[in-house]
């Protein structure tokens, strides 16, 4: 668990990520570097969880080497499915991070979300429902593997 007090917030007690797949860590399907090797390093203190559309069809083979979980979307539009997922693993305890319109409803729903602007862009829905955003997959990643970083963006 990753705990993490922000003052004027309160205490976030971190259980699990859930991440969007194609615009968020990967670009046109594959992985973008750096990505593998940080959900590794959280995979070993909370729960990796992928959601995707799978448009590409190759997430669990690029995901082969990470420490968690990919599942696989049952609609191509998932912003409630991904909402909803979110909600089945206790969204207190939840950080959400995406970058598109589909990804806004988990984000918004999630104790911390962070909206990403990767290489895709970042939808105006998506960076609503957000807390956070920043400017790629690793600086978010890295918000959780040093969470004292968080202190600074969220406090009151």
């Amino acid at each position: 668990m990753i705990t993490v007090d922000i003052p004027g917030r309160g205490k976030l007690e971190i259980k699990h990520v859930v991440l969007d797949y194609n615009g968020t860590m990967a670009l046109d399907g594959n992985l973008l570097p750096g990505v593998e090797e940080k959900l590794n390093l959280l995979g070993e203190i909370i729960k990796v969880h992928i959601l995707t559309a799978d448009t590409f069809g190759e997430c669990r083979n690029r995901c082969e080497g990470i420490n968690g979980t990919v599942n696989i979307l049952s609609q191509q539009v998932g912003a409630e499915e991904k909402e909803a997922f979110v909600e089945e693993l206790g969204a207190e305890n939840v950080v959400a991070v995406g970058n598109g319109t589909n990804d806004s409803l988990m984000l918004d729903r999630a104790a911390l979300g962070i909206a990403v602007l990767g290489p895709e862009g970042m939808s105006v829905k998506a960076l609503r429902g957000a807390d956070v955003a920043v400017k790629d997959i690793n600086e978010g990643l890295e918000l959780l593997i040093k969470p004292d970083r968080l202190k600074a963006t969220l406090r009151g």
